[in-house]
């Protein structure tokens, strides 16, 4: 378990064990404030019904993944640019009994679009891509074929990003480890072998809002094509190393050294999906696994990016774009929500078996990531990431509260 101690984890323990600064600092060991906090949320999970409502009485984490029926989830909180602590609960196998900690990897699903919309940006700031040029002009394997919807507007990076291109397909299914696994173009074209939708136009590109993982793939092949490089390596290079993923990687399969790390997914039912987990061969749309602590310095450098500190991945400039609300949309690459102290980034993510949430406060360098083993995470995911804002006296982080 890790942790770090900043000087506003110390007057927050004094508002909450309500003594003095001064003695907080002479008397506590950053381990001991910390898990003093830990265990303070732990203790106050309260359930949230369909409606947001939270109730009156609170039950332990354990006690309520028991209830939900989740085997594992790692959690990493993080504040001023530092990771606070990370801790894992539950286990990550359970026919092995194997506990999840800090470096279980999880499928991070739909968490792998932000990382992907980075490291686009990437290559625009390298003069490789236009965020509102057409794909089809530099698109070489494969193109997205036109039709009524692309007469006046078409594709392009900015609208793949901000789910407004137009695009269908929205999300994937995965592929057993026997099954036959199609090609980046065979996902986009459709084939014999492909268990999804070919990606088409389905609406006017610019219209309105239509999530897309469909898209992503569109984007990835983009990025492969005016680049030169296979997906997996490039995001290796822009984003992992600069940023220290060490656990991080769109690879499959995975190195040994990952492999042994990674946690099985389970279904509503507590079943171990088939094979362990699913195969997403759509890397940039759900292909990514992780870390929560790996995930948050990833929030960690986008923030500092936006507020134009040293560590960023990207140019203030990319960032603050990335950040800007569509018409009808969310950001480019990435979800927001809230104003001012509240503005933030976020983004949820599902696969068969996985179920997670990253979100920071855009101003602040301030967040949590939750990753869970389970299809029944996503509850468990609002009610951790609420008990965190009340157990840290932060402004509401679940999407659109």
């Amino acid at each position: 378990m890790k942790f770090m101690l900043t000087s506003l984890t110390i007057m927050m323990f004094t508002l909450l064990a309500g003594q003095s600064t001064e003695s907080m600092k002479d008397n506590s060991s950053p381990t001991e404030i910390n898990r003093s906090f830990q265990h303070h949320f732990e203790n106050n999970i309260n359930r949230i019904d369909k409606s947001g409502k939270s109730d009156s009485l609170a039950i332990t984490l354990e006690a309520r993944m028991k209830e939900l029926n989740v085997p594992g989830v790692c959690i990493t909180i993080f504040d001023r640019n530092k990771i606070l602590w990370t801790k894992g609960y539950g286990v990550m196998n359970k026919e092995s009994m194997e506990k999840v900690n800090e470096n279980t990897l999880f499928q991070a699903a739909s968490i792998s679009k932000p990382v992907t919309s980075v490291t686009a940006f990437k290559l625009m700031e390298k003069g490789k891509i236009n965020l509102d040029e057409n794909v089809n002009l530099k698109l070489k394997r494969w193109k997205v074929p036109e039709n009524e919807f692309t007469i006046k507007e078409k594709v392009t990076p900015s609208r793949i990003m901000s789910h407004t291109s137009g695009l269908g397909t929205s999300g994937f299914q995965g592929y057993h480890k026997n099954e036959p696994i199609p090609s980046l173009v065979k996902i986009l074209a459709g084939s014999e072998i492909t268990n999804s939708n070919p990606v088409r136009v389905i609406q006017t590109p610019g219209e309105s809002e239509l999530y897309s993982g469909g898209g992503m793939q569109v984007l990835q092949l983009l990025i492969e094509d005016v680049s030169g490089k296979k997906f997996s390596k490039l995001t290796e290079e822009l984003i992992f190393q600069p940023i220290g993923m060490k656990y991080s990687s769109f690879t499959f399969p995975l190195s040994a050294k990952l492999t042994n790390l990674t946690s099985m997914g389970y279904d509503s039912n507590g079943k171990v999906i088939d094979g362990g987990y699913r195969i997403y061969p759509e890397k940039a749309a759900a292909g990514l696994w992780t870390t929560s602590s790996d995930l948050s310095e990833f929030m960690i450098a986008l923030g500092k990016s936006y507020r134009g500190e040293k560590g960023g991945i990207l140019k203030q400039s990319s960032a603050k774009k990335m950040m800007e609300r569509v018409p009808n949309a969310g950001g480019i690459g990435i979800g927001i929500d809230g104003e001012g102290d509240a503005f933030r980034f976020r983004h949820s993510g599902g696969n068969a078996g996985f179920s997670c949430y990253a979100v920071s406060f855009a101003r602040e360098g301030r967040g949590v990531v939750v990753m869970t083993n389970s299809d029944n995470g996503f509850p468990l995911n609002h009610e951790i990431v609420r008990a965190i804002s009340k157990t840290y006296n932060w402004l509401p982080m679940w999407m659109r509260e």
